[in-house]
């Protein structure tokens, strides 16, 4: 089980926290005090650490998510330089919270270049298999087909679809079954970056440029070159932004933040969506010159209310996935369940409904029965 130091000064903050990573089958220690943390990472082997304002704690060498009620540029860059792994604001967004934990659980030697600050960074090696599209609706065979046709080109791809239906996985198998497949998969998360961080993360900086910035630092634009970058939740970029990508990808070259000089960049465009982009348009949140920058091919991912065909293979694939990841024995579910999960609106999506079977797993004995799903599962 993986073992989570949580320090943190004040006590609610320990307690909310820890309580809700208990419940995600995390073991968690819970402390407000440095020297405690250095004590106990004596006799414990902890996998990473969750620290608040106000806290030091170079020395103890852990995996670190950094938490803060104060967001700002110089802060992010100091926990970067410090070797974050995470950087995260209040109110916590629990989900990436807790996809940044299973990442660090379930890699190796990628885990430590797995995250930088306000985005996600995955360096894609083509000996890791991507994990399989699951389904054989009419609606996911239309996706995988759009995937096989468009892959193998260089054109831009903006993947439409709800929160939490595989926009992501898309994305993956769009660079996976391409000619870049051996060079990095770049992921930045659009609508998580500060306004005020936004040129940095995309576009890189030179030493000096600003306040912390002590070392020159490449973007993400640059680290992509020669393989995809997926620019995830495009919708909600500021349009300051909108204009700086627009022009990259207009000239396939970037300018450092304090920099001079062009720097060329060779790099496939994955862009994705929950919103609705031509509404955005209208309203004047979305530049339609971008619009058209990003959408040379639409690949629309369907939910899950349209895949009811799929839910039972993605259960059974679920079960088998959760079940080996906590290393304990594959449990059976009842035809009644499945039929009542078929039935359940899933809002969510495949995010919720992989959170349910593992909530039923953690929950029910052997088998999981129809009761436990009317108990766990509230529609």
């Amino acid at each position: 089980m993986t073992k989570i130091l949580l320090l943190f000064r004040t006590k609610s903050m320990l307690n909310s926290l820890g309580e809700r990573l208990r419940f995600e089958n995390f073991s968690t220690f819970e402390l407000s005090c440095e020297s405690d943390a250095k004590q106990l990472c004596l006799s414990e082997n902890i996998d990473a650490m969750i620290v608040g304002d106000g806290i030091e704690c170079n020395a103890l060498g852990l995996p670190t998510i950094y938490v803060t009620a104060t967001p700002s540029m110089e802060s992010a860059i100091e926990a970067l330089r410090r070797g974050a792994i995470d950087y995260l604001s209040l109110p916590l967004d629990m989900n990436r919270l807790l996809e940044t934990l299973r990442r660090l659980d379930s890699s190796d030697d990628e885990a430590s270049i797995a995250l930088r600050p306000t985005t996600r960074t995955t360096y894609k090696r083509t000996n890791c298999a991507t994990q399989q599209i699951i389904g054989e609706s009419k609606a996911i065979e239309h996706v995988r087909h759009m995937i096989n046709l468009v892959a193998p080109s260089d054109a831009r791809v903006l993947v439409l679809g709800e929160n939490g239906t595989g926009k992501e996985l898309v994305a993956r198998w769009l660079h996976q079954k391409s000619s870049r497949c051996s060079a990095p998969f770049v992921e930045v998360n659009c609508a998580a970056i500060p306004a005020e961080l936004i040129e940095s993360e995309l576009f890189g900086h030179e030493k000096g440029s600003f306040t912390s910035a002590i070392k020159q630092r490449k973007g993400k634009f640059e680290l992509a070159h020669g393989g995809t970058l997926f620019m995830d939740e495009i919708g909600d970029m500021a349009l300051s932004a909108q204009a700086k990508v627009l022009r990259a990808l207009q000239e396939n070259k970037i300018t450092r933040v304090g920099g001079d000089r062009d720097i060329p960049v060779d790099v496939r465009v994955v862009a994705a969506t929950n919103k609705n982009i031509r509404h955005e348009i209208e309203l004047g949140n979305f530049r339609e010159d971008l619009y058209h920058r990003l959408s040379v091919i639409e690949i629309d991912v369907p939910p899950l209310r349209e895949r009811q065909g799929d839910i039972e293979m993605l259960v059974n694939h679920f079960i088998g996935e959760i079940c080996q990841r906590y290393n304990i024995e594959a449990k059976s579910i009842e035809p009644r369940a499945i039929d009542l999960l078929e039935h359940r609106p899933w809002t969510g999506n495949i995010r919720e409904l992989h959170n349910a079977v593992e909530r039923l797993i953690i929950l029910s004995d052997k088998r999981i029965t129809a009761e436990a799903v009317e108990r766990y599962c509230h529609a």
